[in-house]
């Protein structure tokens, strides 16, 4: 909840620019975050209404797999805020909005729900592909595009036609190779759930150490990709935040990794969640692109 609100300001804020926070400008945040979180709660509602017998495995102190909640509370939690959170995106007028909320919707009951065609989490590609719709794809255009509705101006937009912004283009660039690895490493620490329930993630193929190592290579480029933009940003007074901000973050990534044990569970859980705050820290980043 805390990633979605700090993802939603910041790309707002970047959609800004230079201009000042107006009524009309926090107005539009503010439709942005109430609907974008309920919704929040409802896609991760579907996975876990769906996923309980392997969350009794790998996660069993979530509500479902608990008992702290009954499948009858679950699916009304999931059904109200799927609800309410489209009728923000229609009462908004934005279609940007509507359009963002529905698609990942969408894609959240694709990935989970175990109907035919459906459970795409299955599928390494189609999880990952699911995940790089909504986190590399959907948040930086659509909040982009709700937000220069919301001002009433058409920013990037000439005769009909988008033009993705330069910081627009690098962050949706980064968060891509970003979300590669988040759809890379979330299977890691469930190797064991995902193995009995015959679920043929990345991490069951090819074992968690080479997965990992990946991933951290990955993130590594990107950190690298980061601080390249900002030697060449035209605004010398962005290069300094954003390269050093890019820097720091890599060292970060490079010292905590090389302290993990890729053979204890407890330990991927805990660098999974690293990595969250890694690719939620972007977004402090963000807003100082140019």
């Amino acid at each position: 909840m805390l990633g979605t609100f700090v993802s939603i300001v910041s790309v707002s804020s970047m959609a800004l620019g230079s201009a000042a926070w107006s009524a009309a400008a926090l107005t539009g945040l503010c439709q942005a975050l109430v609907a974008a979180l309920l919704m929040n709660v409802a896609i991760v509602g579907i996975n876990q209404v769906y996923d309980v017998e392997i969350d009794k495995v790998n996660k069993p102190y979530l509500p479902l797999a608990s008992g702290d909640l009954s499948m009858q509370q679950a699916i009304g939690i999931v059904a109200a805020t799927a609800a309410l959170s489209l009728l923000l995106g229609v009462l908004s007028g934005s279609p940007a909005l509507l359009a963002t909320l529905a698609l990942s919707l969408l894609l959240g009951v694709l990935y989970s729900m175990e109907l035919p065609f459906m459970r795409w989490k299955r599928s390494p590609w189609l999880a990952a592909l699911c995940i790089l719709a909504v986190r590399a794809v959907m948040v930086q255009l659509g909040f982009f595009l709700h937000m220069q509705h919301a001002l009433g101006v058409t920013g990037g937009v000439t005769g009909g036609n988008f033009i993705v912004t330069r910081p627009l283009g690098f962050t949706m660039s980064f968060m891509l190779l970003f979300s590669v690895v988040i759809a890379l490493f979330k299977d890691l620490p469930d190797v064991k759930g995902d193995t009995q329930a015959g679920v043929q993630t990345f991490s069951v193929r090819h074992g968690t150490k080479i997965v990992f190592w990946t991933c951290v290579g990955l993130l590594m480029a990107a950190y690298a990709g980061g601080i390249a933009f900002a030697l060449t940003s035209p605004e010398p007074w962005s290069r300094l935040p954003v390269a050093l901000g890019h820097a720091a973050l890599a060292a970060l990534l490079w010292g905590r990794s090389a302290k993990v044990n890729v053979g204890r569970k407890g330990e991927l859980t805990e660098h999974y969640m690293f990595v969250w705050k890694l690719f939620y820290a972007e977004y402090l980043i963000i807003p100082f692109l140019r």
